[in-house]
């Protein structure tokens, strides 16, 4: 039998020890959106308007919308063939393709073992990583065959966002902020310092405060301020070292950059 040795560790870091990371604006457009969701490389750009979840590319727009669902609760385009829209009125996800077009959907009031989920976001392959409000805790699920591939210990404190990438999902909660791989074992914690929102860039993060965004380098296990100007940040999203900030139906584009 194999094992698989993890090293959990606890991170307290100060951010006056690390020199902010520049940023220069390259570009800003006017936007009408009651909530900016993400722009890419690619320059697909995900917005949600009267309750319908649109993207815009340079030749075409898509739409989606499901009145029955009720209102949009979160959208996740990491995986922007696979797009996941989370209805938690009705505890049911839907996953869509990259024209928008439902291809498949979860109701979890419906499944043979019911969960009563808050919070959703993208995993490898035919997953997807809810957080179980009954038991408390964060699991990958396998929609296609309906089963649960991993489960996290239970969480003690709120929970207040969920962001992934293929190889780790991260889990914002009153307390602190966690970091799980795929197999749902904790790789590391850092304690939330008024952490109100987080976005993943690569392996790193973005994280909202109150007074702004800060960066955290998994590479160098350090946090760092981003310098920007001072502006009401309502949406915002990162990619590949662009950050993206709604703000006052403007959306602004920085460039920066990490050694």
């Amino acid at each position: 039998m194999k094992y698989i040795l993890i090293t959990i560790y606890f991170i307290s870091v100060s951010l006056l020890a690390q020199q902010p990371i520049t940023t220069q604006l390259i570009q800003k457009d006017s936007i009408n959106a009651d909530l900016f969701i993400a722009k890419n490389n690619f320059d697909n750009l995900y917005i949600i308007k009267d309750n319908i979840l649109i993207k815009k590319s340079k030749n075409n727009t898509y739409n989606y919308s499901s009145i029955q669902l009720g209102n949009i609760t979160s959208v996740h385009t990491f995986n922007p063939l696979k797009i996941n829209a989370f209805y938690a009125d009705l505890n049911t996800v839907v996953i869509l393709d990259n024209r928008l077009t439902e291809i498949f959907k979860i109701d979890f009031n419906a499944l043979d073992s019911y969960k009563n989920i808050s919070h959703i976001t993208t995993g490898f392959d035919n997953t997807l990583w809810l957080f179980n409000q009954d038991f408390q805790y964060l699991e990958l699920y396998d929609y296609k065959t309906q089963t649960t591939r991993y489960k996290t210990i239970p969480i003690t404190s709120k929970v207040l966002g969920i962001t992934s990438s293929y190889n780790y999902c991260w889990l914002l909660t009153q307390n602190y902020l966690y970091c799980y791989n795929y197999f749902g074992s904790l790789v590391y914690k850092i304690k939330n310092d008024n952490y109100l929102s987080v976005k993943v860039n690569n392996e790193d993060l973005v994280i909202k405060k109150e007074n702004g965004l800060i960066y955290y380098n998994h590479k160098t296990k350090s946090l760092s301020s981003m310098a920007l100007p001072n502006m009401l940040i309502s949406q915002f999203s990162v990619t590949n070292q662009i950050l993206y900030i709604y703000s006052r139906k403007t959306l602004y584009q920085y460039q920066f950059k990490i050694d």
